[in-house]
């Protein structure tokens, strides 16, 4: 009688198996996840490029930039606080958004009535009865960055204005919210004009002398996610204005442990009311939609006070290494924390230093990176 063999495996064979399997599974999942990175930089960038071909469209149109903190000052106005992807939007496919924006709104967004309706151009940028700041733009998104707004919170962007390398005073460029000049400080206005945007000031290609290649338009940012990273939250310095003349000093509460993040308690303002880094797409002061060329990439923000003041808002990204950047030619680029950035103890340009103040074309003191982000100092540096 002949014995009838087993033709399965045995349990040693199917432990190896298992093995082999869990040593391929290791292997390629960090491959699996670089890659799918590496398509979501790839779409950021992208987004980037559609954001700098709907510039220069409009450019074509207007003979002009939109403005950065721009709108309407009537009452129920937006007091000139809107951001400069709020014109942007009808020259990036979103040409159903923009008319609703241009047009009265009787309807608040929970679908009720309005006894008086939204003005054109809407209100102002904090307002969540109004549908079109609560409308998510796909392309003013990063896909690396997974914050996304709580429910009823403004819409987020990942994409920043460049407005040069200054501090003092350009959350209005000595500009009032009626659009009169603020005489006050008309004596400082020659320093200020530096960045590819000036708040609340039209600018255009022609006052970009260093050249449209050598000049950063736009900046990536990481949306604040309420845990005092680095990258991503501005700190509230108070009525402390030390950082004007020495920025280095914004990174006196990294916490020594966790050098990502500034120390437990540390002052920023209301994430509740979403008065934070890139938390309103179409609120065009500083802290939430412009950046400047300080601190280099994934470096440390920091405001005057409140949401709407003096500040510097560094560039930053859910990107190994960098951020990137937007150049007035169109051109995207990748910039490393690790770019020349001169003195980061060296007086903002726009600060008077007694009673001398800078003067128009002075050159940026924050090196290859402060170069790049001023557009007609003479520094005509490029990244290649």
């Amino acid at each position: 009688m002949k014995r009838r063999t087993s033709q399965g495996f045995t349990l040693v064979e199917l432990l190896v198996v298992i093995a082999i399997i869990g040593v391929l599974v290791g292997l390629l999942l960090p491959a699996v996840q670089a890659a799918r990175e590496a398509a979501r930089r790839m779409q950021c960038s992208n987004n980037f490029k559609q954001i700098g071909l709907g510039l220069h469209n409009y450019h074509s149109a207007y003979n002009r930039l939109p403005t950065q903190s721009g709108g309407t000052f009537e009452n129920p106005g937006n007091r000139h606080l809107l951001s400069f992807l709020v014109g942007l939007t009808p020259f990036i496919e979103q040409q159903g958004l923009w008319e609703q924006i241009a047009n009265p709104r009787a309807t608040n967004h929970n679908g009720s009535t309005r006894a008086t309706p939204f003005p054109p151009m809407g209100p102002v940028p904090w307002d969540r009865n109004y549908t079109p700041w609560l409308t998510q733009v796909g392309t003013f998104r990063c896909p690396s960055d997974p914050n996304v707004p709580p429910g009823n919170f403004e819409a987020f962007t990942n994409y920043a204005a460049c407005i040069g390398d200054g501090i003092a005073s350009n959350n209005h460029t000595c500009v009032n919210q009626d659009g009169s000049e603020a005489t006050w400080c008309t004596p400082r206005r020659g320093g200020m004009d530096r960045g590819f945007f000036v708040t609340r000031r039209e600018t255009r290609f022609r006052d970009v002398l260093d050249g449209l290649s050598n000049t950063i338009a736009c900046g990536e940012i990481v949306t604040d996610n309420n845990t005092l990273e680095i990258n991503t939250v501005v700190i509230n310095r108070g009525s402390n204005a030390a950082f004007f003349s020495n920025p280095a000093v914004c990174e006196d509460t990294i916490d020594p442990n966790r050098p990502q993040f500034h120390v437990a308690g540390t002052s920023a303002n209301n994430w509740a009311t979403s008065q934070r880094h890139g938390m309103r797409w179409a609120d065009g002061r500083p802290v939430m939609s412009s950046v400047t060329t300080i601190m280099p990439p994934n470096g440390v923000s920091c405001a005057y006070s409140g949401d709407g003041s003096d500040c510097m808002v560094t560039m930053g990204s859910r990107h190994q290494g960098g951020a990137h950047v937007l150049m007035g030619d169109g051109a995207v680029r990748f910039i490393t924390d690790s770019i020349e950035a001169g003195n980061k103890n060296a007086n903002a340009p726009n600060w008077p230093v007694g009673s001398s103040t800078t003067l128009p074309g002075q050159q940026s003191p924050y090196g290859l990176w402060g170069a790049l982000g001023t557009k007609a100092m003479k520094e005509t540096a490029g990244l290649e």
